[in-house]
């Protein structure tokens, strides 16, 4: 890693920009969470104790339709961030960790620094 002065004159450990395939594949999960319930859904489903919840106990914490809560679900899906599976009636989500890191890690890298928890 090179350091790059940031404006200011501080300087700070960065690696190489990102390749278009790169940037074009954390824009889509960024797109993802561009949206306060898609937001909302990952933080609920990434915090519940044991890895996984069910889309029955997902749909009542919203004032929107079942099948709006089922969309913003699958947009999650389609950027990587969660997964599913399908038990009788109910489908239960859990996160992808990986997807989690990477994003985690390329904030880390785009900041130069360990980033603190938001409060």
């Amino acid at each position: 890693m090179a350091n790059q002065e940031r404006p200011g004159g501080c300087r700070t450990a960065a690696a190489a920009p990102l390749d278009p395939a790169r940037a074009a594949e954390l824009a889509s999960v960024f797109k993802a969470l561009g949206d306060p319930v898609r937001l909302r859904l990952l933080s609920m489903i990434a915090s519940r104790e044991g890895g996984e919840v069910c889309v029955c106990e997902l749909t009542p914490a919203f004032d929107l339709a079942q099948p709006t809560i089922s969309h913003h679900l699958k947009l999650l899906r389609q950027a990587g961030l969660v997964n599913c599976e399908r038990r009788g009636t109910w489908v239960y989500y859990r996160a992808l960790p990986a997807t989690l890191d990477r994003l985690a890690g390329f904030l880390h890298t785009a900041a130069g620094k360990t980033l603190e928890p938001v409060s």
